[in-house]
Formats: structure tokens, C-alpha cells, sequence
């Protein structure tokens, strides 16, 4: 043991620390970005489809339906053959590695999340490419790790820093993604100078590689006007919505997990992938927006005025594809699924308003953009990073203060109706069907370099 009671693993000179930081911030920035365009790429297939048809018939939507649930049944083959973990966000994967308590298993993580994921966000299930980048992120900072020896608290920082990158990577948001650590991992997290500036170096360098290959710019662009200040408790109301909402939204994911994993267990775990994936593929032609990650969708609610109804049966069914499509056991996130959901629900909230009083001009758009940092506020408690993350991915500064009260509001309600950030439980969950149960606080190391219990120390007796 060394002198900080760290393992004598390699321990890097702090420049060549930032200097691996920083590459890795690249590499993944690379991966990042190349998987954001083949997502994109390969979701063109429907539309691909639908020119070769005459007409939008039974026969095309059958086609449609045995064609998407086929690319979420393969999915799902490929994660639960290789790697059972690459299920869903990852993010919670990442937590619970901080932690000491999950494996990163690089080696089989990185090419289950990249192609498993991009069959599964390509078939038009309600998921975001976030989650997939965290993971891949982190695991290619794994194998950097593993390749230099770090000692267990400078493997941990770079786990971190690489989640980071990934998620620079999703939204070209580097800022959102530094605090994201900060917030998001600030039980796991093991803080210092060192750890920190790693993160933040390999968050920007991901950020300047994504913006070389894809473009500069934010990738929800939203154009909003200043508001009054006497519209702002507008705002607050949203906020307590969101807050009933977001609880809501936590419960009935958790809900949805379970029942998959109920109907799976007892007659087989194809039967919710195959199900979804039909209904994909039918409603990619007649509720095209009740499906894909949705950050095309929030853009066009923003700024279009729809009837009330139209708007509340995108909120509903949005929902409900939400809750059906993380259910079934894919690489995919729930940020971008999230902040259109929210989207859907801030103009509703407009609307509904509108019927009854005047708006302002670009009251909805506001409303819209305040309800993403909102919702994400009520759901992952973390509502700063909610307040950044809505600013990088629109560009609507103007409405900063506004986008503050709501996310501080719904992070308060949600908190008083005893929500839990969905990260947190979704590990609890993880921890809970794997047989293993978090250790307290007092039992990890001030710097949480030494766990009790964690994953690290079983490998090295091994």
C-alpha cells in the first residue's frame, strides 16, 4: 500500500493524467458523434420505405411493424447474449462502478452499446443516445485505465470524465455535462483537483471534436423572446406540475421494468421487445411522433400552435411509449425521450393558459423550453444541470430566469412528494436483482479510493 493507503498501481504524474483526460475526451468525442449520425442515418429507413410504396396501405404498415420489432428483437438478442449490463441508460451502471459495486466490462460494452444501440434507437423506440454514450464513454476510459494501471481513485476519475465526454458527445453540451458529474455523482465522485480537471478536459476536448465532425451550434435550436416579469408565475405553476409529474414519471418507469421482467421470466423475455417493436412500426406511420427520441419533435412543438387535444394525446402517448420502450431492455436513454415529453407538456400548459388569458409573444416557446429543464429537475434531481443543459441545447438564454424557477420549483415538489432521482433507483434496482445491496455511507474511504465490498477488490484476489 502506498502512503495514501491507494493499491501500488501506477499512479500518473498529474500532466500525463490531464494528458490521458484528454485524449480519451477525444476518442470519446469520436465514438460519440459517429454514433449520433448513424442513429440519425439509419432512422431514415421509414421514410426509405414508405417512397417505395404506392400508397401508405395494410401492407406497409405490416412490413413497417415486422421490420421494426425485428430490430428490437435482435437488439435485445445481442445485449442479453454479450452483455446483459449494456441494457438501458448505463448511467446508473456508471454510478454504481464510482461506487465500487458494478464491473465496467469494456471490452464487451463498447461494441454491444454502439451496435445493439443503434438497431434500437434506429427502429424508432422512444430512447435517446445519451445513455449509450455515457456508457461507451466510461468504458473507453475503463481500458485506458486498465492499460496504464491507475490506482483505483484516478480509475474512478476517469470513469467519471469519460460519462462526461459521453454525454459532451449526445449534445455538444460540455458544461451541462461537467456539472452533470458534479450533481448527478456527487455521492461517488471522487473529488480533487486532479479528478476534477480531468473531467472538465476531457468534457470540453469531446465537445471540440463533436463540433469538427458534426457542426458548431445547439442541437435544439429555439428561438425565445424576452419575458415580462409579470408572466413569471407562470413559470412557478409549471414547476409544481412538473414536480407531481416527474415523481410520476420515476414510479411508473420502475413499474414498467418490472412488469417486463414479470412477463419475461414467466413466458419469455421477447415477448415485450416483439410487442413494442409491432406498435413502433405501426405508429411510425400514423403517430410518427409518438416515436424516435424525440429532439426533432420538441423543436417543431415549440414553435407550432396545436389544438388543445392534439397536444394532450401527444403528451399521453408519449408517455406511455416511453415507459414500453426502455421496458424492453435496450441501450437507450431516457434525456432525450425526457426533454420531448416535457416539451409536449409545456405547451400544453401554455395552451391551456392561452384559452383563459393572453400570452405574451413566444409564451409557448418559453414555456416549452422551461419544461425541459423542469421535468429533468423532477425526475434526476439534478436541477442545475437541468437549468445548463436546457440553455446549451437551445440556445435560449434569454429565458434563463425563467428556466430557474421552474426547475428549482419542480426539484422542490418532487423532493416534498418523496421522490427519488431515477439514477439512484434504477441502481437500487440493479444491486437489488443481482443480490448485492449498496454500503453505507461511512463504509467507503473519505477519498473514496476503498470500498467495502466493491467489485475492484474481488478482482484483485482473484
Amino acid at each position: 500500500m502506498g502512503p495514501s493507503g491507494e493499491t501500488e498501481d501506477s499512479r500518473l504524474g498529474d500532466a500525463a493524467y490531464y494528458a490521458v483526460a484528454i485524449a480519451a475526451g477525444g476518442v470519446v468525442g469520436a465514438i460519440g458523434t459517429i454514433f449520433h449520425l448513424a442513429v440519425d442515418r439509419i432512422g431514415t429507413w421509414p421514410s426509405v420505405l414508405s417512397g417505395g410504396f404506392g400508397e401508405r396501405g395494410l401492407l406497409l404498415m405490416v412490413v413497417m411493424a415486422l421490420i421494426a420489432a425485428a430490430m428490437v428483437m435482435v437488439s435485445v438478442l445481442i445485449v442479453r447474449t454479450y452483455a446483459p449490463e449494456a441494457a438501458g441508460s448505463g448511467v446508473q451502471e456508471i454510478e454504481g462502478a464510482l461506487e465500487g459495486l458494478r464491473p465496467v466490462r469494456w471490452k464487451r460494452i463498447l461494441p454491444v452499446k454502439f451496435f445493439a444501440g443503434l438497431l434500437a434507437l434506429g427502429s424508432g423506440l422512444v430512447a435517446g443516445r445519451e445513455g449509450p454514450t455515457i456508457h461507451m464513454g466510461a468504458s473507453v476510459c475503463q481500458a485506458a485505465s486498465e492499460w496504464l494501471r491507475l490506482s483505483t481513485r484516478d480509475t474512478r476519475g476517469l470513469l467519471a470524465a469519460g460519462a462526461a465526454a459521453g454525454l459532451a458527445a449526445a449534445f455538444n453540451a460540455p458544461l451541462a455535462a461537467i456539472l452533470f458529474v458534479i450533481e448527478e455523482t456527487r455521492r461517488q465522485f471522487p473529488y480533487g483537483l486532479r479528478t476534477y480537471t480531468a473531467v472538465i478536459l476531457a468534457s470540453v476536448t469531446s465537445a471540440i471534436v463533436t463540433e469538427g465532425i458534426a457542426g458548431v451550434g445547439p442541437d435544439m435550436q429555439i428561438d425565445v423572446p424576452d419575458m415580462p416579469l409579470l408572466f413569471l408565475p407562470a413559470f412557478v405553476g409549471l414547476g409544481v406540475i412538473l414536480g407531481g409529474v416527474g415523481v410520476l414519471f420515476n414510479a411508473v418507469l420502475i413499474q414498467a421494468l418490472d412488469l417486463a421482467r414479470t412477463i419475461g421470466l414467466r413466458w419469455s423475455f421477447y415477448i415485450v421487445p416483439a410487442a413494442v417493436g409491432l406498435t413502433i412500426g405501426v405508429l411510425l406511420i400514423v403517430r410518427p411522433e409518438a416515436t424516435m427520441g424525440g429532439e426533432a419533435l420538441a423543436v417543431t412543438l415549440a414553435g407550432e400552435r396545436l389544438p388543445l387535444l392534439v397536444i394532450a394525446g401527444i403528451v399521453v402517448i408519449r408517455f406511455v411509449m416511453t415507459m414500453a420502450s426502455y421496458s424492453t431492455g435496450v441501450p437507450g436513454g431516457i434525456f432525450a425521450p425526457i426533454l420531448a415529453l416535457a416539451t409536449a407538456i409545456g405547451v400544453l400548459y401554455g395552451t391551456s393558459l392561452g384559452a383563459v388569458m393572453t400570452l405574451p409573444e413566444g409564451a409557448l416557446a418559453a414555456l416549452a423550453v422551461a419544461a425541459m429543464g423542469g421535468l429533468f429537475s423532477a425526475t434526476v434531481r439534478a436541477p442545475l444541470v437541468g437549468m445548463v443543459l436546457v440553455a446549451e441545447l437551445t440556445g435560449a438564454y434569454s429565458v434563463l430566469v425563467p428556466v430557474i424557477l421552474t426547475c428549482v420549483f419542480a426539484n422542490v415538489v418532487a423532493e416534498a412528494l418523496g421522490g427519488k432521482p431515477i439514477y439512484e433507483v434504477l441502481l437500487d434496482r440493479t444491486l437489488r436483482l443481482a443480490g448485492q445491496t449498496p454500503p453505507p455511507p461511512a463504509a467507503l474511504a473519505a477519498d473514496g479510493s476503498e470500498p467495502i465490498g466493491g467489485w475492484d477488490q474481488r478482482e484483485r484476489k482473484g
